[in-house]
């Protein structure tokens, strides 16, 4: 790993950690600040709205901006919005530091995936991407787990501010490490670089992120409540499934890269959603049990962040393409579709929680995954001799 890709993956892992670990702290959120689970939740969809908002617009604002610089400033806003949300005194103060912390995080993906991929060879364009994710997905494995303990005994404040800390480490790294010259393309008029909208083949990639990865936050949202209530282990043993969602997190983030680089993103896509459709279609036959609930985690995670790498990299070899002029742009408004299917998904979760029980949350996870699957069929892939240009 070259250090440049070390320092973005160090930034990933933070903002991976500060996005992830609410899920595990929503009934302490719930219980300190005075408001619902549901409500709580809603900490998870504003921020995901603020990603899916920033990620194309902030993008294409600051298109013109010096690389090295602007990820070294987002980074910096990043730092200061988990500082407003640690020390917040209500439930609207840490809703706004979400939401700053939110914007930063989606500009932030939008432009390190292309730099990212500057950094390697065309070859291996793919698995830089993945490298880059991987800190977020190390989060799953280390940060989240770790900060759930952490905000289950000293209170969920002390992860915002922890990850704040690293949020500072994440600055240093990136302004040292990064070159301090960063290829990239100029862009065109905002016109021209929102016409990525127009483009079938990019249009199919951004359903298939909001609705396969995406829809998995029906459920994830408030995994916490459900392993609580239903598969009825102990506070401490959530935080074992959380480290335990993030390990196979970080096998199906690798597994990704590679089945882009080797297979193609249509093959790919196929294999990761088949088995994400199954995954959550039976978990909730295996909830109840403890062993099996865990095992069914397993799969879905793999299979789940398997989708990243896979899209991401599809994403920005199709706007080379299709939209040279407009690349930073359509990886934004990939970072938008993630997280507005995080969002959308994570509202309807509440609503089901609400209403026919939390129990009733894997059906929406399922049934958006075949969505995703259906949308894949129509996803062009070839074997070219550059493997991240398959589309």
């Amino acid at each position: 790993m070259s250090p440049a890709l070390f320092a973005l993956a160090v930034a990933a892992f933070a903002i991976g950690t500060t996005e992830f670990v609410m899920i595990g702290l929503v009934p302490e959120v719930a219980r300190d600040l005075a408001v619902t689970i549901p409500q709580a939740g809603l900490l998870v969809t504003g921020y995901a709205l603020a990603v899916t908002v920033a990620a194309p617009t902030v993008t294409a604002l600051t298109g013109r901006l010096p690389r090295r610089g602007l990820v070294v400033g987002l980074m910096a806003l990043f730092t200061l919005g988990n500082l407003l949300g640690g020390a917040a005194p209500t439930y609207e103060v840490l809703l706004a530091g979400r939401i700053v912390t939110g914007v930063a995080h989606g500009v932030f993906f939008a432009v390190g995936a292309p730099i990212a991929m500057s950094l390697a060879d065309r070859e291996r364009g793919a698995r830089a991407v993945a490298t880059m994710f991987a800190g977020l997905t190390l989060a799953m494995v280390i940060g989240v787990p770790f900060g759930t303990i952490v905000g289950q005994n000293l209170g969920w404040r002390a992860p915002l501010l922890a990850v704040a800390v690293f949020g500072c480490l994440a600055t240093v790294l990136l302004r040292l490490l990064l070159p301090r010259e960063i290829p990239h393309s100029r862009p065109a008029g905002w016109q021209s670089q929102f016409a990525v909208l127009m483009k079938p083949r990019l249009l199919a990639l951004y359903f298939i992120a909001m609705t396969g990865f995406g829809g998995s936050f029906v459920v994830f949202t408030f995994l916490a409540p459900l392993l609580m209530e239903v598969t009825r282990v102990s506070p401490a043993a959530v935080s074992l499934a959380l480290m335990a969602f993030g390990v196979a997190a970080v096998v199906g983030n690798v597994g990704g890269g590679r089945l882009s680089d080797a297979l193609g993103t249509r093959r790919g896509l196929v294999a990761a959603l088949v088995g994400l459709v199954l995954a959550l279609a039976t978990l909730p036959f295996s909830a109840p049990h403890v062993l099996t609930m865990f095992a069914n985690l397993l799969l879905w995670s793999a299979c789940c962040f398997c989708l990243g790498p896979i899209v991401q990299s599809g994403v920005v070899a199709a706007a080379e393409e299709v939209a040279p002029d407009a690349v930073a742009t359509a990886s934004g408004l990939n970072i938008a579709a993630f997280n507005l299917g995080i969002a959308t998904f994570s509202a309807i979760g509440g609503l089901l929680v609400r209403g026919p029980g939390i129990l009733t949350t894997p059906w929406g996870g399922a049934a958006a995954g075949c969505a995703a699957l259906v949308a894949s069929l129509f996803v062009r892939s070839r074997r070219p001799r550059a493997p991240c240009e398959t589309v």
